[in-house]
């Protein structure tokens, strides 16, 4: 079991240091519990327009595309939904404002999924911690707040039918704000992953019951780097239509994020400088549309390494 064990964490650090992601089975969240959840999805995406507009989209959370999706002149083929995990009821009323069986059954679904989700999002960190070397008897005081206090925040997205797949895109290349994505998809691939050295997309296989991790900016900086955020995007398909839900883990948004001192390599510094969530996404607005990445933005520079060693200084 140990053996096992210690292979299953060696895949983790190696795919995270290789690709930012990996294909996830043997999770535990039952496989009817996902046939359940991509049904509702279809269901909720199947009423009419008047009825999803009720929940505009609006301080990021509600029925319509991420703003990020607006710099990008490429046709976006897919409707979407954002909510918190934590909050499923009140949301969902905006969409069956009389409450009623449509709205029970979706609601238990999802509070069902966020559950079993929540669960394994911390057996996941547990795997990463343990791939950065990090054992259970040296997790920090740090650690164990993030560990404790994750937010979660799920995406539900919907491709249709597309009549001319190769002009349009499901979702525009982007890499995630947060730690890591659990994202469920349909048996119908559309999930790709943009591969380092030499560069080339990747369309993710659609395992039944398999989960894909994706790790996020945020995850980036709290590692120093050694697992690195993945660029990644939605194609769509001409004859079949897609689900898929990215559950998202991320920092509460007012808590500082650094590199781990325990993720630090012997002879190397940390690369990043400290940054909340609220703080990031500022400059990740910012280089929307442009050729330059908000972690690029974020790396300490030499200038401040100077200022860190010079003497006297504080």
């Amino acid at each position: 079991m140990g053996d096992a064990t210690d292979c299953a964490i060696a895949a983790v650090a190696r795919s995270a240091q290789e690709w930012g992601g990996f294909l996830l089975v043997g999770h535990g969240v039952p496989m009817e519990l996902l046939t359940r959840v991509e049904e509702q999805i279809k269901g909720l995406f199947a009423l009419p327009a008047l009825e999803k507009e009720r929940a505009a989209r609006g301080g990021g959370y509600g029925y319509g595309v991420p703003p990020y999706i607006l710099s990008f002149s490429k046709l976006m083929w897919s409707e979407g939904y954002t909510f918190s995990a934590d909050d499923v009821r009140s949301e969902f009323r905006r969409i069956w404002p009389n409450g009623g069986d449509d709205y029970m059954r979706f609601c238990d679904v999802m509070e069902e999924f966020h559950k079993e989700m929540r669960a394994l999002s911390k057996k996941v960190l547990d795997m990463f911690y343990k791939a950065l070397g990090i054992s259970a008897d040296h997790i920090g005081e740090v650690e164990s707040q993030i560990r404790d206090t994750m937010t979660t925040t799920m995406h539900l997205n919907m491709y249709p039918k597309c009549p001319e797949p190769e002009r349009a895109m499901g979702l525009a290349p982007h890499t995630d704000s947060g730690f890591f994505t659990l994202i469920l998809q349909s048996l119908v691939p559309g999930l790709q992953l943009l591969r380092r050295g030499p560069e080339r997309w990747v369309t993710v296989p659609a395992v039944p019951g398999a989960l894909a991790v994706v790790i996020g900016d945020l995850f980036h900086i709290l590692t120093n780097g050694r697992f690195h955020s993945v660029l990644h995007r939605a194609i769509v398909n001409q004859d079949h239509e897609r689900v898929s839900v990215p559950y998202f883990l991320g920092p509460p948004k007012d808590m500082k994020v650094a590199p781990l001192p325990a993720a630090i390599l012997p002879g190397r510094k940390a690369e990043f400088r400290s940054v909340t969530w609220r703080e990031y996404m500022v400059v990740r607005e910012k280089m929307f549309g442009k050729d330059a990445s908000a972690l690029a933005m974020l790396r300490v520079t030499e200038d401040e390494r100077d200022a860190e060693l010079a003497p006297g200084m504080n």
